[in-house]
């Protein structure tokens, strides 16, 4: 073996000198899931009467819908959306498929739609949480995945635009499911009411930024599948009839479709609709890659924000290839950060108190100085007043004559005294 130059990751290039038989790891793994078997579940959506369970019955070639049984009219109608979901195992080619088909009976039928995209978008979201609920069990050998890999949505035929209820639909459900919107009995429009009809509804899809599915081309695929990738896209939204009968051709042959007065149209005719891109689409070159954008794009984001929501962090650095050595430096770098911040955080908390006990002192000491001068005021007032008081007395006392002094000296006697 030969190394060629390696890349920035540090992953070398090598070049096979002989066979070893790793290439034949594909063939391993189409007879492991041919024996195993597949799982779809496909959603249809769309008013009572547009043609969901003849598309799916044709889709499929077998009455995957039973027929329905004609509702007498004193029936109540159905009220609300109610959601049902039917199972079969079909198989082609020794391959074998569980199809799960959701029926949305109710949708678009009341006068009322304002809340119609409810009920489906819990039953969704339900199956999301349910699938997570199951990957989160300690034994997980047995996990049953029912997500919903498509919903094929019924445009009524109007020949205008979208209509309110078609658009909050898929601005409510785009961003759970993987979309493909479809004109519902096109043999009812002209081929150029159809193509005005298509563009209008891309035009409202762009518009509201409403995401469909999209086949994508990458550099590994051939020029074949890119060129039917291209011509897919050109078709959508799918301008689709369906028919479980079949009809005779003027040629004697028998077909699968509708016959008029003026002529017959044929379902897998790609002059009359676009059923076989639909079909080859949806089942012959892009079902893994519908489950593959249900599982690894729609579903991650859906359980990213709902553990979010739930309080739960991702760890990166759990992910992260790490040197040893480098760790251990990191962690004593971090340690020393975190001595630093400490130290830091200690000596803000002791300058803190410091300032704290200063400001006390300095309010203590202002105290004492504001009674000491206020009691030496007191004090110099009650000096001031004693000293006023003391002059006034002696300014009002007069000198003492002697004969204050003596008073009976100089006085004759009064004879008189004695009695």
């Amino acid at each position: 073996m030969k190394a060629n130059a390696g890349n920035a990751s540090g992953i070398q290039k090598k070049k096979m000198q002989g066979y070893v038989g790793f290439s034949n790891y594909p063939n391993q793994v189409h007879r492991r899931s041919v024996k195993r078997g597949f799982n779809f579940t496909l959603m249809v959506v769309g008013e009572s009467g547009i043609g969901k369970s003849t598309l799916i019955n044709t889709l499929f070639d077998t009455k995957i819908f039973p027929d329905r049984e004609e509702m007498p009219p004193s029936a109540e109608p159905i009220k609300g959306v109610d959601v049902t979901s039917m199972s079969a195992d079909i198989q082609e080619n020794g391959v074998k498929l569980r199809l799960t088909v959701v029926d949305t009976p109710g949708f678009g039928d009341s006068i009322n739609n304002e809340d119609a995209w409810q009920p489906i978008l819990e039953n969704i979201e339900s199956r999301f949480d349910a699938y997570l609920a199951q990957e989160n069990r300690v034994n997980r050998s047995k996990i049953v995945d029912n997500r919903i890999d498509a919903v094929i949505y019924f445009i009524k035929p109007t020949g205008h635009c979208l209509r309110a209820i078609d658009i909050e639909f898929m601005k409510r459900l785009h961003t759970k499911v993987n979309l493909i919107p479809i004109v519902a009995k096109a043999d009812t429009l002209t081929a150029r009411e159809l193509e005005l009809f298509k563009a209008k509804i891309m035009a409202d899809i762009n518009y509201h930024g409403i995401q469909i599915f999209k086949p994508v081309s990458d550099e590994f695929d051939d020029p074949e599948t890119v060129s039917d990738n291209r011509e897919i896209l050109s078709k959508i939204p799918f301008a689709v009839i369906g028919s479980e009968k079949l009809v005779e051709r003027p040629d004697g042959t028998m077909v699968r479709g509708r016959r008029y007065p003026w002529g017959i149209i044929e379902v897998e005719n790609e002059e009359h609709n676009d059923f076989i891109k639909l079909r080859q689409m949806l089942l012959r070159s892009h079902m893994e890659e519908l489950k593959d954008s249900t599982d690894m794009v729609l579903y991650e984001n859906y359980r990213t924000q709902k553990l979010l929501s739930m309080g739960h962090v991702q760890d990166n650095n759990v992910f992260r290839e790490f040197n040893p050595l480098v760790q251990v430096e990191e962690e004593r770098r971090a340690h020393e950060a975190k001595m630093q911040k400490m130290e830091a955080e200690m000596t803000a908390v002791f300058q803190q108190k410091v300032q704290e006990k200063e400001s006390k002192l300095k309010l203590s000491e202002e105290e004492l100085y504001a009674r000491h001068k206020e009691m030496k005021t007191v004090l110099e007032k009650q000096r001031s007043e004693l000293d006023e008081k003391k002059k006034r007395a002696e300014a009002s006392v007069r000198p003492i004559t002697p004969m204050e002094q003596h008073p009976t000296k100089g006085k004759k006697k009064n004879i008189f005294s004695g009695f």
